[in-house]
């Protein structure tokens, strides 16, 4: 065994690759040689190298192998861009004695999606030696055989191929037959023994030889078998097929008992070594296990389950044996007619489960494999799916497709597809089968939000609550997830000066308005806004709609009187004729109520009278009409009340006083006026206010004296303490800064300045002495004498200026 292993290692790696393979979407395919019987793990090829891709190419694209058949004899390393042994591979069991052996799978790449063809073949090593079917075999020969008579012995069997396969055999001993090797129709070795000189059945009743097979390994390997030979009395003619070689053919599933063919071979002697046998020489278990043959008759029947996809072709050895020990040998050929017996296979070897709908036309979304095992017309495939649908099958390769969109997809009309995949071959009667794969649509943003209405008229009554909602609106997004999420904002803008986030906002999640302050209908009574719905895509999508406020109106205003004017500074009467009729227009009340609607509606009612019997108001128009004759017992001097009262729920009103003269003349008139009562009344908080106003003048007057006299006093003692400080000082001499450190020397010109100021005036003076000569000697210690005197005299006007004051 440790010498087979270091035989493998001993093998080359041969690689080949041809890229650019012509049919979309095989970018390349490579060609890998490896012996059989690699351990598992075994370094196969560096597929990234090879094909000229990134080893992080394979990761992203998350690559993989896709192989049609049951076993995967080869795994990928994605991290390392390698691919290893992953199954025992025995050349024998993959291709049985074909010469040339190899197997084909598919790497599979995404994002872009990509295809690679691979394909490995398997080198035979020497690992199986010639086997011959019997270990013993026993051949009866007549006396009477001539020299060169022949007789067929089993040949052996060596699984391997090439220089590997069998080569040779060895016949000893040698002194009465020989080795004939012959080529047959199957091309395989078919070995004869030849008889070289006669043989004496008196003299040697039994021979025994050893036949060896020898293979063309290295190491050899070989096989033996003992050959028993029974030398008979007289038999001297041979069996004889009627044909060299049969062919016959045979559907696939053909049922068992089912006859082949008939083989004949004629003996021309007679007696018992005319009764020949046949049976099959050299036969496989699988021929076997398939067929079986009439030992008398020659007949070839079926006894088992034949498959053309497993063997296409038999061909059958068969050996005719008389009772004297002769033989002669045929072979049989049996060709196996397909019949339509498998169903397409579908295999998806790549998926996208969700795709955008914003995917162009012709997008990839499935790669698959269809496999038939039937052959000519059966193996035909045709692959399509619904025709309502806005996808297409694409053949790339034989046996390949492609799945692609062929039109603009809407997640919104449709979000998920059941798409059937029907294969049908082109059998007589056809065969299919199906495969349903599930769509789904994933949601782009390419719907804005919309809204029901394309303006809204909101309603909301004056003097309302802040921060208390009265209107909403809502969007739909016709997207779904993050794309369908909406947004409200309000638009900029402003009102009166103000922006409109000063009197209402928006909920953003729930689109409802809410008001921030009160509204006042007298002075807005309508306005608009635009309020945006926007969706969480990205970039995001939105939609405006305009609402239109109005403010309605409350009954928050009392009538206002313009006429009479009531004043209190002046009285206004009106004069009545004593020879009024009855309904006299006396004078109308005019009042207006800023208020609107049913608010606003106006009534008249008289409150008080002097004389009730006399006037009435009209209720709709205020108008004070007489409402009989006047006479003379009616008095001069008559007053009305009357009341003004909207309409509103509840009600506001106000009152307005009437003065009313009875009179015909105007000096009567003036006679009366002057000893006309006039009732006046005051507002009290008019008065509060006047009275507190002037408290508050005459406190804040007392507060600025007290502090101007402060002031006054507290200068006046700070001068005092100034004064009487620096008369205790000792006087300093003052050297100007010509003199260099007070030294005599010889002095500049000096000014002479003298300064007069008062304490508490704002009057001062300064006068510019002439300057003295250069030979003028100050004084120092005059100057200390001069400095008390100024002293005593400023002190001295301090005091005079005090008791002035």
């Amino acid at each position: 065994m440790a010498m087979r292993k270091n035989r493998l290692l001993e093998w080359p790696l041969c690689v080949f690759v041809v890229c650019a393979f012509s049919v979309y979407p095989v970018a390349g395919q490579v060609r890998y040689s490896i012996p059989e019987e690699m351990t598992l793990g075994s370094f196969v090829g560096d597929i990234a190298k090879d094909l000229g891709l990134e080893p992080q190419r394979l990761v992203a694209g998350r690559a993989r192998i896709f192989s049609a058949g049951d076993s995967e004899y080869v795994g990928l390393d994605r991290e390392k861009g390698q691919l290893l042994v992953k199954e025992r591979m025995d050349r024998e069991q993959l291709c049985a004695e074909m010469p040339a052996c190899s197997f084909s799978f598919d790497v599979i790449l995404e994002n872009p999606m990509e295809l690679f063809r691979v394909t490995v073949e398997v080198l035979d090593i020497n690992d199986n030696s010639p086997v011959f079917p019997k270990r013993d075999i026993e051949l009866e020969i007549s006396e009477l055989a001539v020299p060169g008579a022949r007789f067929s012995i089993e040949s052996a069997v060596d699984q391997d191929v090439g220089e590997n396969a069998l080569q040779k055999y060895i016949l000893n001993p040698t002194d009465h037959f020989n080795l004939n090797i012959q080529g047959r129709i199957d091309d395989s070795k078919h070995i004869e023994m030849v008889l070289q000189k006669p043989l004496d059945r008196e003299k040697t009743k039994h021979h025994y030889l050893t036949l060896t097979a020898v293979d063309g390994g290295d190491p050899q390997r070989s096989g033996t078998v003992q050959i028993h030979i029974v030398v008979l009395d007289v038999n001297d003619n041979a069996p004889a097929f009627s044909q060299a070689t049969y062919k016959a053919f045979v559907p696939e599933n053909a049922a068992k008992g089912t006859l082949i063919t008939t083989v004949s071979a004629t003996d021309a002697d007679e007696g018992s070594s005319v009764i020949i046998e046949y049976y099959f020489e050299h036969a496989t278990k699988s021929i076997q296990e398939l067929f079986t043959i009439d030992p008398i008759s020659g007949e070839v029947r079926v006894v088992g389950d034949i498959d053309y996809e497993k063997n296409k072709q038999f061909q059958i050895k068969v050996k005719a044996k008389d009772h004297g020990g002769l033989t002669d040998s045929c072979g049989i050929v049996i060709d196996v007619i397909d019949i339509n017996d498998n169903i397409p296979k579908i295999t998806v070897m790549s998926f996208y489960s969700a795709l955008p709908e914003d995917s162009v036309p012709g997008t990839i979304i499935a790669m698959i494999n269809i496999q038939d095992l039937d052959s000519a017309e059966n193996a035909k495939i045709t692959c399509s799916i619904h025709n309502n649908l806005p996808f297409k099958m694409e053949s790339s390769l034989s046996n390949y497709y492609n799945l692609v969109t062929e039109s603009v997809l809407d997640r919104e009309q449709t979000a998920e597809y059941n798409i059937t995949i029907t294969a049908v071959d082109g059998g007589s009667p056809p065969l299919s089968s199906k495969k349903t794969l599930s769509l789904k649509i994933s949601d782009v943003n390419d719907h804005s939000p919309q809204f029901q209405q394309e303006s809204y008229d909101a309603y909301v009554f004056e003097n309302n609550v802040p921060s208390r909602s009265f209107f909403s609106v809502r969007a739909t997004d016709a997207d779904r997830g993050p794309n369908a999420r909406v947004s409200y904002f309000l638009e900029d803008g402003s009102l009166n000066g103000a922006p409109l986030s000063a009197y209402l906002t928006v909920n953003s999640n729930s689109g409802v308005l809410y008001a921030v302050k009160p509204f006042d209908y007298e002075q807005i009574k309508s306005f608009k806004i635009n309020v945006k719905a926007q969706d969480g895509g990205s970039p995001p999508l939105s939609g405006n709609v305009t609402i239109n406020i109005f403010i309605k109106d409350e009954n928050d205003n009392v009538p206002q009187v313009l006429y009479p004017v009531q004043t209190s500074s002046s009285l206004v009467a009106e004069m009545v004729p004593r020879s009024a009729d009855v309904g006299y227009l006396v004078t109308k009340v005019v009042a207006v109520d800023v208020d609107s609607g049913q608010n606003a509606w106006l009534s008249y009612k008289l409150q008080k009278a002097t004389d009730r019997a006399l006037f009435e108001v009209g209720l709709q128009n205020g108008e004070i009409r007489t409402i009989r004759q006047v006479t003379d017992k009616d008095a001069v001097k008559q007053k009305l009340t009357v009341i003004v009262e909207d309409n509103g729920q509840p009600s506001r009103s106000a009152t307005v006083n009437v003065n009313v003269v009875v009179a015909d003349s105007f000096p009567e008139v003036l006679s009366e006026f002057t000893d006309f009562t006039v009732d006046r009344e005051y507002d009290n908080n008019l008065t509060f206010y006047l009275v507190l106003a002037l408290a508050v003048v005459s406190v804040l007057f007392i507060f600025s004296i007290i502090a101007i006299v402060t002031v006054k006093i507290y200068r006046w003692r700070q001068n005092r303490l100034f004064y009487k400080s620096a008369a205790n000082l000792p006087v300093i001499p003052f050297y100007p800064p010509v003199y260099p450190d007070g030294t005599l020397g010889t002095l500049q010109r000096v000014y002479n300045y003298e300064v007069c100021g008062t304490t508490d005036s704002r009057m001062s003076n300064v006068k510019f002495a002439r300057p003295y000569s250069q030979n003028t000697l100050v004084d120092v210690s005059c100057m200390g004498t001069m400095q008390r005197e100024n002293r005593e005299q400023e002190d001295a006007d301090v005091d005079g200026e005090l008791a002035y004051q």
